[in-house]
């Protein structure tokens, strides 16, 4: 039922329409007794002409009611006049949240003193024993000084009917929200914990995984698992993982590792307890200058193609170095040392040629007296000229010793026989 601005309900006047949605409509009123302004959330049709839901609402009611905290907006009480049923809240000014996404990604610091503020709201309602069931960026409101209000606490449990078909996806109000209050939360698929979208009971870790999807959305203007239609979106809630190289290169790792945790899909492995993520979130305000997020699978993404680059220039410069290197060693003659029992042999087979000739000893021989021959009347220095020109002679190939140079260099030189390895 809408009211036109001057009704009064109950001792409320209506100024104007300030929203509406699956949830009722909005309108501001005044209190003329406390002369404040106040929001009056005005309830489904459906929900008045179910006197069992009426009452379970009054209940639920009752719990909100007493919740008290800065950062959840008050329930001042509820109105009846004829068919309407009424909630009367806090007027909350400024923008909801989603209004701000819809401008861009929020910075990272702005982005995590808002998510810090939700996180201690839903930490007051869990230790209260409610659950939201029904957080998204449209029931947070952040006022002008930067104080964060979350809306419509337990409401959604409140309104809802008994279930009498577990799997949501077979509902026929998912076509149409407004129809009925379970179409409430189909009409909000996009951040449905996967224990939602299997129609399963659920408890605070479904809003730690709606809390991920705010956190997320935030940072990067898309919700994680938003489709075009309601059932694409629960098949990714269930099937699909967040596109994680959307956030911000420079988030800081904590930050990334909480989202991960509240969005895990087995809430089993899910983050516990919502005052978690705020001791992290306070973490990385903390430390503005903490290592900045980046996932095994981001990094690898981003720099997989210049780690390919490096590996192939580094091997085609490997590959032809080693044939430049095999060429020159070709062309120059791939020198190398003979053994000492080689070279041993080859130069005493010239000094018994030698000897030979200087004494009339066949070659070959080995007597005392044919080296004895060597020196001739000029003695040993003589002797050793021979040999050296007979080793020139018939070793052509060997390196000469460089003159000037000490006699361990000319004896290590003249020990040095090179060859080609052709």
């Amino acid at each position: 039922m809408a009211l036109s601005p001057g009704t009064r309900l109950g001792r409320y006047q209506v100024a104007a329409e300030i929203g509406a949605g699956g949830m009722g409509e909005v309108y501001r009123a005044t209190d003329p007794d406390l002369k404040r302004d106040v929001a009056i959330k005005v309830l489904p049709a459906t929900l008045a002409s179910d006197p069992e839901r009426l009452t379970r609402f009054q209940r639920e009611a009752e719990i909100l009611a007493s919740l008290n905290h800065p950062n959840i907006a008050i329930i001042y009480g509820l109105e009846k006049a004829d068919s309407v049923r009424a909630i009367v809240m806090e007027l909350v000014t400024g923008s909801d949240l989603a209004h701000r996404i819809a401008l861009g990604p929020v910075p990272i610091d702005q982005a995590l003193r808002i998510g810090k503020q939700i996180a201690e709201a839903l930490e007051a309602a869990h230790q209260a024993g409610v659950i939201h069931r029904d957080l998204k960026p449209s029931n947070v409101k952040v006022r002008p000084d930067g104080t964060v209000k979350v809306l419509d606490f337990g409401l959604a449990k409140a309104l809802e009917p008994e279930a009498t078909n577990n799997d949501p996806a077979s509902c026929d109000t998912c076509t149409s929200p407004a129809n009925t209050i379970a179409g409430v939360i189909l009409g909000t698929a996009a951040y449905m914990s996967p224990e939602q979208a299997r129609g399963q009971a659920v408890d605070k870790r479904t809003d730690i995984w709606a809390f991920g999807c705010v956190l997320y959305e935030m940072l990067t203007a898309r919700a994680p698992f938003a489709r075009d239609t309601t059932s694409d979106s629960m098949a990714a809630i269930l099937a699909r993982d967040p596109d994680w190289s959307a956030l911000p290169r420079d988030l800081p790792a904590v930050v990334g590792r909480l989202m991960r945790r509240c969005l895990a899909k087995d809430r089993q492995h899910r983050l516990r307890d919502i005052g978690d993520a705020r001791l992290e979130i306070e973490e990385a305000l903390a430390s503005p200058t903490a290592a900045p997020h980046a996932t095994v699978e981001t990094r690898w993404r981003r720099r997989a193609p210049w780690a390919v680059a490096v590996v192939a220039t580094t091997a085609t410069v490997a590959v032809l170095g080693w044939d430049l290197w095999s060429r020159n060693r070709r062309a120059v003659g791939c020198r190398r040392a003979v053994s000492s029992a080689e070279h041993g042999h080859w130069f005493h087979a010239a000094v018994r040629r030698v000897a030979s000739r200087n004494a009339g000893v066949p070659f070959g021989g080995t007597s005392a007296a044919a080296f004895a021959g060597l020196g001739g009347s000029n003695g040993p220095g003589a002797a050793n000229r021979r040999i050296r020109r007979h080793l020139r002679a018939t070793a052509p190939f060997a390196r000469r010793p460089a003159r000037g140079r000490g006699r361990e260099r000319r004896r290590s030189r003249r020990c040095v026989v090179v060859r080609s390895c052709t």
